[in-house]
């Protein structure tokens, strides 16, 4: 039997495993996406549902707030799995090449812990962040910001930030998977998780300002929210993803500059 021939079709297998895996949970995190957003109001973000009786003053409550995290945190695995996955198929076939050559397994699903760690936190803030709006009153039942000063300067902001050298530090991690896994490799379980965490880092740099995005259409209008993961997608595995993200930077500034202008005409 030729050694290298059954290397390549372990490392098949594995690829075809953790690939499954991985559409599994997007698929289920987007099914719960869907629900929530049936739930909450439509999926052009109008109201309906439960929204159409929610008390928008009404104060939230430890319920509210757990329940609202589970929709930040299950929304941000269906939004940012899909273009992490070529960096967790790397590190799969590179984790399944040191075990072959007598080297301690990392685990990848503590890999992929690690990232989600990361993004959970981001969810916790997001949270934090909604229940401040709706204590101020200034987002509306369909979770869409009521303030278009507010949701002009996102958006400037948010443009400014495409262009800002940290994110294209973070992209660059983002866009090189077999680079951040060979710079940052860690043997072990603790070693995957620190190597999942940093990944998730740097994942975050690069998008969270997309992500507070979600804010100026509705957090669960579910075009707006497939489209932010769409492009976050194409930023990070598309040849030109640095161009489309200089370009969408100049379109989100002139989209804020004349919200904000039509707010002071």
């Amino acid at each position: 039997m030729n050694p290298a021939g059954s290397l390549q079709a372990v490392l098949r297998r594995d690829r075809l495993l953790v690939a499954g895996a991985l559409v599994a949970i997007a698929a289920l995190a987007w099914g719960y996406t869907v629900y929530r957003a049936s739930y909450i109001g439509g999926e052009d973000g109008s109201m309906d549902g439960m929204a159409m009786t929610m008390p928008l003053l009404e104060s939230w409550g430890a319920e509210d707030f757990l329940s609202n995290f589970a929709m930040w945190a299950v929304m941000m695995v269906a939004m940012m799995v899909p273009s992490a996955a070529p960096m967790v198929l790397i590190y799969a076939s590179m984790n399944r090449q040191r075990r072959a050559a007598g080297r301690p397994l990392a685990p990848t699903g503590i890999f992929v812990l690690g990232y989600l760690v990361v993004w959970s936190a981001f969810a916790l803030l997001a949270t934090t962040g909604q229940w401040g709006l709706h204590a101020a009153t200034l987002i509306s039942p369909s979770l869409a910001l009521t303030s278009s000063v507010l949701g002009g300067s996102l958006l400037l902001a948010a443009g400014i930030y495409q262009w800002t050298p940290l994110k294209y530090t973070c992209l660059t991690q983002c866009r090189t998977p077999l680079g951040f896994i060979l710079g940052h490799w860690r043997d072990g379980t603790a070693g995957a998780f620190t190597m999942g965490l940093r990944h998730g880092l740097f994942c975050l740099g690069c998008c969270w300002v997309l992500m507070g995005l979600l804010f100026v259409a509705g957090v669960m209008n579910l075009l707006w929210v497939a489209a932010i993961a769409a492009f976050i997608l194409v930023e990070k595995v598309a040849p030109a993803g640095r161009w489309v993200s200089r370009v969408s930077g100049v379109a989100l500034m002139v989209w804020g500059v004349v919200v904000l202008a039509n707010r002071v005409i």
